[in-house]
């Protein structure tokens, strides 16, 4: 069982729940007295990007208005008064690039923080280099890399307020259901992207976590925290390992240092709110937040339907020490649970009904540490743990057919230093340690497989307990005026099948004007399989690790200073994929998605290969004046060599995608954008009708594996935002329509037990969702 956020029987009552809160919300507006001219406060700090150093005597300038300051000399600046709106941030110092920040909105009587990171120049370009940089780009990753700030994040359409979602607009990213945001990046299955947070790696961001994957229904992170988000999706440098298709970094703001705020707010996420405030001595800041979703409510009141029950709870401290050191203490907490009675199967054609439940936390401490102004380091220690209970029932005879609970946990030591060796090269080296210990405990009825082959019950109970460590170093390299070299090597040692490998990479960007930069990368990687596999046979430790080869080529042109275009081309080749010989034709690591899982393998064997070729194009625009927009298309093919020798279709392979994101904000209280997503249908394996009505269960037609496709999906997602500026608060309403039109997008065809015929499950329907924030 699945779960699923409900938009059939339930919308109804959801539309009208949502318009009362709405009236009531604009009643108590109408009672709000504002005074003139509200006003709200900026501050922040100014560091070197390169060695993290504070910057005194920078210029910060805030338009459209004429406020102009200087950094002092701890690198902190400080803006009061300013009428409440939306502003734009530019930075600049001698012998530093432009920076700007867009989207920074002032509240009333609220003070907003920005840190910066401005870029040194070590050559001095001619009079015609662009004078403001919109992007974030590092030195690090300049291929196959886009950032988003956290109002970008918040406001976008179609994202229900989850991270992941946005990330799916981006090219390379495959479309393949509304009813989850796992990330198939360039072909790869979710099972391969990594997430860290201010360093700190976690397991999954997702509610209902799928075991061994990282997708889920929707995400656990209050995106209001966020502060910039970074998306890696090939090439990244040495310093993240263990991974084969992509890297998310997430980046949390630090709470108020000067006074108490409060935040209630309600999406389709949950209802909750927001807490923060200041150290004592103001040596630092904290926040905390806690969210419960509000749906399995509504229907309880309802008297039917069946709805999903998740709560998770963020907190966050900064202290620092002095000026050069600074601690912070990271936890995210989520629990998930759906239940589902015989006769709610039995309405709603499920397969299965029964219970599920999961807890999920991290907990981790990160020490920033600046030693002089050429180096510093980054060290973290964190311990995540993913616990569930699955029990679960055949709806057909109400027996038993899987009880499952599980522990993962996850203990990581991260730690990077970074040295100016001079002023054109630069060092990074560090090491990430992980233990990883793992109890299943696994009871399976016995069923007929998706061949119609009789699968024996069974118990399996194992523990397990690896340990993954990985060295790497890197140096960034401008051995002439306008081409930056970075070289890296990772060396990583997994003790479970005691097996070494090294992994190098290589990057190069050339700047043949202030313009135009020529980027191309390539490189090895490497990542063990989940514990969940590896601990259903001892033989596992003789399978060598999964491998991807990357090749990267591209162009990156800003068009004007707040506008780039992105051109890429891609080949990215697997090898030692993991095949059930039992199942030839199964591509066995893309079950790790949601709507699927990794079931018991009686023999896995190494032998897979696969590839994925494509062409990327995204060209990003940035809020500077009254508009923004992203649009996003990707021609690939990806496909994998079955344990017969055969090539076929990925899951995954969508062949083409289209995203279209815009936005017009004439005011800094009004905003309107949406969202417009194509993208070809996924392969699928059809059932054999005649045998599956025979045997009463699905059985596929093997002679048709992934041959067939289902319709092409489109989408179009609406929002409205209007914020309410009052003496000392502030209130944000928003609109956001999903699938506007109405489209019944297929998620997928199964076999339904009850009724012994195919049923077609779909995406998300419309769906409107009403929303606010309210700042006290």
């Amino acid at each position: 069982m699945v779960a699923r956020i409900p938009n059939h029987r339930s919308a109804h009552s959801l539309r009208v729940f949502f318009m009362i809160i709405v009236s009531i919300i604009f009643s108590s507006q109408r009672n709000a007295t504002a005074g003139d001219g509200p006003t709200g406060s900026i501050c922040g700090s100014v560091a070197n990007m390169g060695s993290k150093e504070s910057l005194s005597g920078a210029t910060v300038v805030i338009r459209p208005s004429t406020m102009i300051t200087t950094t002092d000399s701890t690198g902190h600046f400080s803006l009061r008064d300013i009428p409440v709106g939306s502003y734009t941030i530019s930075f600049h110092r001698i012998g530093f690039e432009y920076a700007v920040r867009t989207d920074v909105v002032v509240r009333p009587g609220r003070i907003t923080t920005i840190n910066a990171e401005i870029r040194e120049k070590p050559i001095q370009w001619d009079e015609t280099v662009v004078q403001a940089d919109y992007f974030s780009n590092t030195e690090a990753m300049p291929v196959s890399f886009v950032s988003f700030n956290s109002e970008e994040i918040r406001r976008a359409p179609g994202s229900a307020g989850d991270v992941s979602r946005i990330l799916m607009a981006l090219p390379g990213t495959a479309q393949v259901s509304d009813d989850a945001n796992d990330l198939m990046v360039r072909g790869g299955s979710p099972v391969e992207n990594g997430f860290f947070i201010d360093d700190i790696q976690i397991p999954n961001i997702n509610h209902f976590p799928v075991q061994g994957g990282t997708g889920g229904p929707i995400g656990i992170i209050n995106v209001d925290f966020l502060e910039d988000v970074s998306f890696s999706t090939g090439g990244f440098p040495a310093s993240y390992g263990n991974r084969l298709s992509s890297i998310v970094d997430l980046k949390f703001r630090d709470g108020n240092r000067e006074a108490f705020d409060v935040q209630l707010d309600m999406g389709l996420g949950g209802f909750g709110g927001v807490i923060e405030g200041p150290l004592p001595g103001k040596k630092g800041s904290w926040f905390f937040s806690a969210r419960r979703s509000y749906l399995d409510l509504l229907i309880d009141a309802i008297g039917t339907g069946v709805a999903p029950r998740y709560g998770d709870a963020h907190a966050k401290i900064t202290f620092e020490i002095d000026e050069r050191h600074s601690i912070t203490l990271l936890d995210l907490f989520a629990t998930s649970s759906i239940g589902m009675t015989h006769q709610e199967a039995l309405e709603n054609h499920e397969e299965y009904f029964g219970n599920y439940n999961s807890y999920q936390n991290t907990a981790g401490l990160t020490w920033r540490a600046l030693w002089s102004e050429k180096g510093y380091s980054i060290t973290s220690l964190s311990y995540s743990l993913s616990t569930s209970r699955n029990h679960m029932h055949n709806t057909s005879d109400e027996t038993d057919f899987i009880d499952n609970s599980d522990y993962l946990g996850f203990v990581n030591v991260r730690n990077q230093n970074f040295y100016e060796i001079n002023p054109t090269m630069k060092c990074e080296a560090g090491f990430d340690i992980e233990y990883n210990p793992t109890e299943y405990d696994y009871v399976l009825a016995e069923y007929n497989d998706r061949l119609g082959n009789a699968i024996s019950a069974e118990h399996i109970v194992r523990n397990l307990s690896t340990i993954h460590i990985g060295v790497f170093v890197n140096i960034i390299w401008n051995p002439l005026e306008r081409l930056t070299v970075m070289a890296g090597l990772r060396r990583d040692h997994f003790s479970f099948n005691d097996r070494t490998s090294y992994s190098p990479r290589l990057l190069l960007s050339y700047r043949l004007n202030e313009r135009l930069s020529l980027n191309a990368s390539a490189g090895l990687f490497t990542q063990h399989l989940p514990s969940v596999l590896l601990m259903q046979n001892g033989a596992y430790k003789n399978l060598h690790d999964p491998e991807a080869i990357h090749y990267v080529v591209g162009l990156d042109y800003r068009l004007t200073s707040d506008t780039k275009l992105t051109f890429e081309m891609y080949d990215k080749e697997y090898s030692y994929l993991p095949l059930d010989p039992s199942d030839p034709a199964l591509s066995l690591i893309d079950d790790g998605r949601s709507g699927s899982h990794f079931r018991n393998y009686f023999l896995i064997v190494d032998e897979g290969k696969a590839y994925t070729r494509g062409l990327e194009l995204l060209v990003q625009k940035k809020l500077a004046k009254d508009f923004y927009g992203l649009v996003s298309a990707s021609l690939f093919r990806s496909r994998y060599r079955d344990y017969s020798g055969l090539w076929r279709d990925r899951v995954y392979d969508n062949r083409y995608l289209f995203s279209a994101i815009g936005g017009y904000k004439p005011s800094g209280t009004w905003e309107f954008s949406l969202r417009w997503t194509i993208a070809g249908g996924v392969p699928y394996t059809p059932f054999d009708i005649g045998q599956s009505t025979s045997a009463h269960t699905g059985i596929i037609d093997t002679n048709r594996i992934n041959t067939v496709r289902y319709p092409d999906y489109h989408s179009l997602n609406i929002r409205v935002d209007k914020r309410f500026f009052f003496q000392r608060s502030c209130l944000t309403l928003y609109l956001s329509i999903l699938n506007a039109y109405g489209r019944e997008n297929i998620e997928h065809y199964s076999w339904d037990k009850v009724e012994n015929q195919q049923k077609t499950s779909h995406q998300w329907g419309f769906l409107p969702i009403v929303g606010f924030e309210y700042e006290l």
